[in-house]
């Protein structure tokens, strides 16, 4: 018997915004953000982990173009960035799209068939 072997996926341009997204805590920082930009420290007073730990999820996020930093005297402000969800969205919409499609030709083949 010959193992199955799946081809190797080349990364999409989303990638690392469902990462990004995969963690409740990145999450909770999305969501923060989006009502005004912060900084780690002021991120971290919400949350039960350490301001380094907050940097970390940040620099990810920054990592899948999510935020954009500006550093303001000995502090860095944190900014969402909305252009990558809008593209995931549109990308959802798609293939939600594309698999309505799918299920509607399965359903009148279906029909059809009784």
């Amino acid at each position: 018997m010959t193992p199955s072997v799946e081809p190797e996926a080349s990364p999409m341009p989303g990638d690392a915004v469902f990462v990004a997204l995969g963690d409740p805590t990145r999450r909770w920082l999305i969501e923060s953000l989006a009502a005004s930009s912060a900084s780690a420290t002021a991120l971290a007073r919400g949350l039960p982990i350490s301001r380094q730990a907050v940097a970390k999820h940040l620099s990810l996020l920054a990592a899948a173009e999510l935020v954009d930093s500006e550093r303001r005297g000995r502090e860095t402000r944190y900014t969402l960035r909305t252009e990558p969800l809008h593209d995931l969205s549109g990308w959802a919409r798609t293939v939600g799209a594309e698999w309505e499609s799918r299920l509607a030709r399965l359903q009148g083949s279906l029909r059809a068939a009784d």
